[in-house]
Parts: structure tokens; sequence; C-alpha cells
């Protein structure tokens, strides 16, 4: 048993346990996982002492489609996840739902994990963890790889649309039907339910952000800085910057983990970059590509630079979903067959710090 703190049985910093039967493809799944689990993102653009090219980093994806979240080769451009089990051979590296799982039953996953909402990676005190969050309203920070869960909850009603990880182990998560922002006193308990809130309309993500010491977060009108306040386990939340989005409908907040000191900001209808120095949204490298309606998630590799996009595909079942992800930088293109994505992320612990 394990519950993602380092209890007994958890797969520690740097560790990772495998069974010596298995079947060939999957030991080479496992020892590929391991691999990538130690692996640290270089700087942009870095390139090997042999002075090939940087090898991308995995990409994540939230997908609806089959209630999972999967880690996946960026090198490869096509992935099956209906053949993860076969290893490297499908490009799904890892995977994670929490159908099934007992750690989360108290939960009821079936109804709260309905429509994967975010995928982030995240490290606290030496350990990895996967970030996730649904439209049904649960809410989890799960360890990385061995799947324990150090936290998670039902957050109700409200659209559950993107989660964080703060230094002191609380657990910050934006709600857009809600139109809140909470700090949960995670670093108390698995379940731990205390929580700040503060109100914002169209609450769509959150991030915290080391340079500024700040969470930050985006709704549909305003991008706001809030000030964490008070003990680990009865946190404050206080609003010490509203900026106003150059158009309607926020949506995604990401780190532009190659320009420190910038935030991706997508809306409605266009990709921005602000700069939290200059208190300005500021122009990009070719912003004019890549900028557009309805971008789901969007973030830049810190190893290559590239930009990775999520935005709907026309004609897909769902239709907020795609099933083909776009690359920038250089251009390119990413297919999960059968796949329903709502956000994909490069597989990074990078903050922007």
């Amino acid at each position: 048993m394990t519950d993602g703190r380092g209890a007994p049985g958890s797969a520690g910093p740097g560790s990772t346990l495998w069974r010596v039967d298995l079947p060939v493809k999957r030991l080479c799944a496992v020892l590929l996982t391991a691999c990538l689990a130690g692996a640290l993102p270089g700087p942009a653009g870095a390139r090997p002492r042999d002075g090939r090219a940087a090898r991308p980093s995995p990409i994540v994806a939230a997908d609806q489609a089959t209630r999972s979240v999967y880690v996946l080769d960026a090198e490869r451009t096509r992935w099956d996840a209906d053949d993860a089990e076969d290893g490297p051979e499908s490009g799904v590296l890892w995977s994670w739902t929490a159908d099934g799982r007992s750690g989360l039953a108290d939960l009821d996953p079936a109804t709260t994990w309905t429509n994967p909402s975010e995928v982030k990676f995240r490290t606290l005190d030496g350990r990895r963890y996967l970030l996730a969050t649904a439209s049904g309203g649960l809410a989890a920070v799960i360890g990385y790889p061995g799947r324990g869960v150090y936290w998670a909850a039902d957050t109700g009603t409200g659209n559950a649309h993107s989660i964080d990880l703060l230094p002191d182990g609380n657990v910050a998560v934006a709600a857009s039907t809600g139109g809140y922002v909470r700090l949960y006193a995670a670093s108390a308990g698995s379940r731990a339910t205390r929580h700040a809130q503060v109100p914002l309309a169209g609450a769509h993500g959150v991030h915290w952000d080391p340079r500024t010491g700040l969470l930050w977060a985006l709704g549909s009108r305003q991008l706001l800085a809030l000030d964490v306040d008070g003990p680990a386990d009865d946190p404050g939340l206080t609003v010490v910057r509203r900026v106003a989005l150059p158009s309607g409908g926020g949506h995604d907040l990401a780190p532009v983990l190659t320009r420190p000191g910038r935030l991706w900001v997508t809306t409605g209808s266009a990709v921005y970059q602000y700069s939290t120095t200059e208190r300005a949204f500021v122009p990009y490298a070719q912003q004019s590509r890549i900028s557009g309606p309805d971008v789901k998630s969007i973030g830049d590799d810190p190893r290559t630079g590239r930009v990775l996009v999520a935005r709907p595909e026309r004609g897909h079942p769902c239709e907020w979903c795609t099933s083909t992800l776009v690359l920038y930088r250089p251009d390119g293109t990413r297919t999960l067959l059968h796949g329903g994505m709502y956000k994909a992320r490069w597989w990074t612990t990078a903050r922007g710090g």
C-alpha cells in the first residue's frame, strides 16, 4: 500500500520497481519509463556533447475518449493506446486513469472522473507527481511512476479545469462554472478539504510561478496574481494584481519555459504571452502563425523550444477534443489513434523559474 507520500512500498526518488518475469516488450517499456522518470529537462535547444540535436520531452495528454492520461513518445508521429500493453511500439510510455483505482473509490470516479480536463508534471520533496483534474469534479495528485495517491478530492460540480502543486505541498484548483480558485491544504493529508477561495468568473487556468512567488489564475476576462499567506494547514489567498485580457474567453495558462518571466495565455480568439516583469502582453516569435482561436492548451519544450498546441478538431465526435496535436518550431503533428484529447503538455517538471 502507498499514499504517494513515501509510505512503505512506494517508489522513492530515483527508484523504480519491476518484476523480472515480465514479457520482453513490457520489460522494455518499464525500463524506458524508468529512464524518463530520472531525466531532467535541459535548457531550451540544448545539444548533447556529441553535437546532436536534443531529444524532445515526452508529451502528456488528457484523453476524454478513454478517460485516461497518457505519457507519449514525442519522437513518434502516431500513438496507439489500444496497443499500450505492447510497450514502446505503441508510443505510450505510461498511463493512468482514476477508473477502478481502489485508492479513489470513496470519491466515486465513475462520476467525478468524467471528461479529464488537465494534466501536469510536478515535483515535491524529490518525488514526481502527475496532476490531473476532470470536469466531473475530481482533482488528484498521483505519484509517478508508482501511481500512489498523494492527495485527491471531489471539488464538486464547478467544472474543475486546472490544478497546480505549491512548494509547501498544497494544491490549487480552478473551476470554470464554479467561478473560483481554491487553495486546498493538501499538505495536511490525502483527503484534506480545508481550502481558501477567491472568486474568478470563468476560472480556467492556474499556475504557481517560482519567479514571482505568486499563484496566477486565468478567468474569462482577467488574469489574477494571488499572494499565498497563512500556515500550510490553513492557507489564505489575496489578490495582488488584476490584468484585463486583450480578448475574452480566457482558457489556458502556462509558463513560457524558454523565456522565463513570461506566461502563455489563450483566449477564445488568440494566443498571447504575458510578461510578469513588464506587466504587459508582449510579442513573441511566430505569433502570427501560432495564435488562433479556441486553443485548449499550449506550451514550449524546455529541451528543444518546440511549441505544442491542442485545439478542437473539426468533425470530431467530441466538439472540444482532438485526435491530433499541432507542433510549431518546426511544424509537425502527432496523432493518438481513436483519441479524444482535450489538453496536452510537455512532460516536464520545469515551471519557468
